[in-house]
């Protein structure tokens, strides 16, 4: 029964994907570990799978419409790719199972991944409520041509190491930086943000089939249910205003950030 209500769950992720165009793998992480019972470790790795598996359906379709912007995408996805894969692999095997411990309070690994990812859920749930207002400084941002491609790759590094520990694509977080430090349009940034967290989730994911167990049939059966959710999103988009449910659903997102947030500490 509760498989079942995992595999709901990936269909649910997936047509939000479709109807919103992101945003919708943040439920991943929280569908693993509080519905499934997946310890936060292994259900970071298994969302990197899922979330890499779904973008690169959305990256293919912008690869033909010529949205994708190759060089801005190595310049970010290459240094994001490399730290993925060794937080993944070296620095998420290394960290303590307790971090802190006294009388009245104890930090475990798995504590602090999920309250970290708490406070990501927030950060995307107001990048959601506030994204009309966001579009209309971008569209004054990128009428600037200078590209800064340094900081460019520094982010791509420090998107790499948030990527690999919560296991979630930050797509609220590489829209803007290709948008103000590589000037692409918002269509455009968007496309490659897809590309971009296709290469790192699918890296990261590597770093963790390398030491650990993984349950293929499990992963796949999960992965294709939220590909048909997809697909069932995106034919759903013609009749829903996308940007009203959005919104709406970064209320949802915010909601859930509070009380995995007070879940864990508490």
């Amino acid at each position: 029964m509760i498989e079942i209500l995992g595999y709901i769950g990936a269909l649910i992720i997936g047509i939000v994907l479709g109807l919103t165009g992101g945003g919708g793998s943040i439920l991943t992480v929280p569908v693993f570990v509080y519905l499934l019972g997946i310890e936060p470790v292994l259900a970071t790795g298994y969302s990197l799978f899922v979330v890499g598996i779904s973008s690169l359906f959305g990256a293919i379709k912008n690869l033909q419409k010529g949205l994708v912007n190759f060089k801005t995408s190595l310049f970010f996805a290459i240094p994001a790719a490399i730290m993925v894969f060794s937080t993944r692999k070296f620095i998420i095997p290394a960290i303590p199972e307790v971090i802190f411990s006294n009388a009245s309070f104890l930090l475990t690994k798995d504590i602090a991944i999920m309250v970290f990812f708490s406070i990501l859920m927030l950060a995307a749930s107001f990048s959601m409520i506030l994204d009309k207002k966001r579009r209309v400084l971008q569209k004054e941002i990128t009428k600037s041509k200078t590209i800064n491609y340094f900081p460019l790759v520094s982010l791509g590094a420090l998107v790499g190491i948030i990527t690999g520990l919560v296991g979630a694509g930050g797509g609220f977080i590489i829209v803007p930086i290709l948008i103000f430090l590589a000037k692409l349009p918002i269509k455009q940034a968007v496309a490659t943000s897809l590309f971009v967290i296709a290469i790192n989730s699918l890296v990261g994911f590597a770093g963790d089939a390398l030491y650990m167990p993984i349950n293929w049939s499990f992963l796949l059966s999960f992965s294709a249910f939220a590909i048909v959710g997809i697909f069932v999103g995106i034919y759903l988009n013609k009749f829903i205003d996308g940007a009203k449910l959005k919104k709406g659903f970064g209320g949802l997102v915010l909601v859930m950030g509070i009380y995995i947030f007070w879940k864990e500490l508490w």
